[in-house]
């Protein structure tokens, strides 16, 4: 007997998703490093830097807040998993795989959080069909009885 179910397990990680991003967006506005995020998305060729940084500041706050609540959890998913994979792209990806000890800043963590997130969104799938399934079994078996 595990001494956490699946659903729990999901749970959990779901929440510890949006907790890794909320923090982190907040680290971002406590240590003041928008401007210089946004200066780097200006060096590889955005337009707007600092406010593309803050939209994406306030989307890992509110979003995260609304992922940890359960709701809408595929299409924020999607888009922390776009968030990831620019990241990938612009910062981790010439820095190589690893993040500590046979490097720096590479790519495994963030290559980690996208799989969670399709492991999230997975499970939604598997809760959506199992309560509709339960809703029906439920239907089905009053109809039955009905019957008798």
């Amino acid at each position: 007997m595990p001494f956490i179910t699946l659903a729990r397990a999901i749970l959990l990680l779901r929440v510890s998703l949006a907790l890794v991003f909320i923090i982190h967006a907040t680290v971002r506005i406590l240590n003041n490093s928008t401007g210089n995020f946004g200066e780097f998305l200006n060096s590889k060729g955005f337009s707007f830097g600092t406010a593309i940084v803050w939209m994406i500041t306030v989307f890992e706050i509110v979003g995260g807040i609304i992922l940890a609540i359960g709701n809408y959890v595929k299409p924020l998913s999607l888009c922390f998993i776009f968030i990831l994979l620019m990241g990938i792209i612009l910062i981790h990806l010439p820095l190589g795989w690893f993040v500590g000890e046979h490097g720096t800043g590479g790519m495994e963590y963030s290559v980690i959080l996208i799989i969670a997130f399709i492991t999230v969104m997975a499970a939604e799938n598997k809760e959506s069909n199992w309560v509709i399934s339960t809703k029906k079994q439920r239907r089905n078996s009053a109809e039955h009885n009905q019957l008798l």
